[in-house]
């Protein structure tokens, strides 16, 4: 389980119905194992926030949050929605994509994030790091890095 450090809790707690409300939006179904994070933390500073994937260190800024309304938030711009529309066109190929395939969840040191992907597998979404010196408008450069949230939370140390 995630310890999340308690002066970087976002409040106010989140709520099923806003985060049903995002999925229908999103055009996804969050996995379960980081749909009870969200419920349980909202985002917030992990005390555990570094992890080695591929012979390099990364390090978690803050994993990222819903908001019912982020611009009246001192923590809005780490709402998912909010990160959603300052990168959108560099998070997919398909110009005509409705809902997302790549959602952000965690901010990450020099501006990466780490991503659930849901391109593979709509039901059982991958854990990706996206790298936002490589992708482009319509070319995101994406590394696996976990195949479950679970699995990637097992990671961080």
């Amino acid at each position: 389980m995630i310890q999340i450090e308690m002066k970087s809790k976002i409040l106010p707690e989140l709520n099923e119905q806003l985060i049903q409300r995002e999925e229908k939006m999103w055009r996804i179904k969050l996995p379960s194992d980081y749909y009870q994070f969200l419920l349980r933390t909202n985002g917030g500073v992990p005390q555990k926030r570094e992890f080695n994937f591929n012979n390099h260190k990364y390090m978690i800024v803050s994993f990222l949050c819903i908001l019912e309304n982020a611009e009246h938030s001192e923590f809005g711009f780490y709402d998912i929605d909010v990160v959603l529309s300052q990168i959108e066109e560099r998070l997919t190929d398909n110009e005509d994509l409705v809902g997302c395939e790549l959602l952000p969840i965690a901010e990450l040191f020099a501006g990466d994030y780490i991503c659930l992907d849901f391109k593979e597998n709509k039901d059982n979404p991958s854990v990706c790091v996206w790298d936002h010196e490589e992708s482009g408008e319509l070319e995101p450069v994406t590394y696996k890095v976990a195949d479950t949230f679970s699995e990637f939370v097992a990671m961080l140390m």
